[in-house]
């Protein structure tokens, strides 16, 4: 492998566990200039000593992911014994085989994401590295898991980052239109080749299951419902009502599909259409509910979005606050890593304020534990939720 070697007095930061390097902090050299991005490297420091290996990409901001500190081969067995201890953790957490397997850096493999759906699996590729390395990270796949179907859904913006285009891809087996999965004692439904991401959110997992705790003989809003994952699991624990808002015609025959085979359908309304419209009519109707949630898309995709962002996530919190029964809970959630938490809770805050309510923090909540957060990643906390009750 070609040595990368880090500036005197930077590797520091990786030894203790950073994951990345970025192009200041290497030692420029002429051995680097022909590597295909993605390319493995072997680390060393200034004096030439050997750290670990990564993978290189002299046109991403990130110019090194760190994949070892050992020398060990980077092979079929490395990914395995990576891919055995994170199934090991979900299969311990969560039980059923419904849940995020790779969450990236936090699982040390770095640019990977797989959501497993029972015997299928959801890849997203998020750099160069772990794209040139996918035939050993597929093959460990299949001894591991021997799953039916692999889907790549490589359609995700950050790949533009690394030089790689978006496509989707199956690259083994068959993908059916629908499947169907479990969370929570209830069954959803997710399409993983035309939905949202990966298909299913299952970082919401714990959240649903708090909001349900919650919900007996309540009515509920649920602003941003995607398939359903909130109002189905809280109309089975009882809730009195549930309304589904979103602008996906798709998300919202998933989340109706989802109450029929849970038994909730007569409890489900889905009102289709822009959320701020919908809730802005459910207002000057004098609606009002026991619980309203929303769980809107990233304001806040890029730190210089951070100002229009925050605005953006106080409207919502506005607008849902004023649908809240006095005494009621709000719930809002930020899936952007950008938004810093002390920022988020402010705008829910201040949009609770001038809707003419206020609001007591009852709660904060983060993502489920099948989304580990790396300790040395801010970004990897990127699941932010706030539950207030609203008088």
């Amino acid at each position: 492998m070609t040595p990368l070697r880090v500036k005197k007095g930077m590797e520091s930061a990786v030894l203790g566990g950073f994951p990345w390097l970025y192009g200041g902090e290497l030692v420029e050299s002429s051995e680097l200039l022909p590597l295909a991005p993605g390319s493995l490297v072997c680390i060393e420091n200034h004096k030439g000593q050997k750290l670990g290996i990564g993978y290189y990409n002299a046109h991403s901001q990130i110019a090194c992911r760190v994949l070892t500190l050992s020398q060990e081969p980077i092979d079929v067995a490395f990914f395995k014994t990576r891919l055995e201890k994170a199934l090991a953790l979900r299969e311990r957490a969560i039980g059923v085989p419904y849940y995020r397997l790779v969450h990236a850096e936090s699982d040390a493999l770095p640019g990977l994401l797989i959501d497993r759906f029972g015997d299928t699996l959801v890849v997203q590729v998020a750099t160069a590295g772990i794209e040139l390395l996918q035939p050993l990270w597929l093959a460990a796949l299949e001894e591991l898991l021997h799953p039916r179907t692999i889907i790549l859904r490589n359609d995700i913006a950050a790949r533009k980052l690394e030089g790689l285009t978006q496509n989707v891809e199956i690259v083994k087996g068959t993908a059916t239109e629908l499947v169907q999965l479990q969370e929570n004692g209830c069954v959803y439904f997710a399409d993983l080749l035309r939905g949202q991401k990966t298909g299913w959110f299952y970082d919401q997992r714990d959240n649903r299951q708090m909001i349900a705790g919650l919900a007996k003989d309540k009515t509920l809003l649920d602003v941003y419902a995607h398939s359903g994952g909130f109002a189905i699991v809280a109309a089975k624990a009882g809730a009195r009502a549930a309304t589904l808002v979103d602008s996906s015609a798709l998300a919202l025959e998933l989340a109706q599909k989802a109450a029929q085979a849970n038994g909730v359908a007569e409890r489900c309304q889905a009102l289709p259409g822009d959320a701020l419209q919908i809730m802005q009519g459910l207002a000057e109707a004098g609606r009002r509910f026991d619980i309203v949630l929303a769980d809107p898309p990233a304001f806040v995709k890029s730190k210089k979005d951070s100002v229009p962002g925050m605005k953006a996530y106080g409207k919502v919190a506005r607008l849902a606050a004023a649908l809240v029964e006095p005494g009621g809970l709000l719930f809002v959630a930020s899936c952007s890593h950008h938004a810093q938490r002390g920022a988020f809770n402010r705008a829910v805050q201040d949009g609770v304020k001038k809707a003419g309510r206020q609001a007591a923090i009852l709660r904060q909540t983060g993502a489920a534990g099948d989304h580990p957060k790396h300790p040395h990643l801010p970004q990897s906390e990127y699941l932010k939720g706030l539950l207030v009750r609203v008088t």
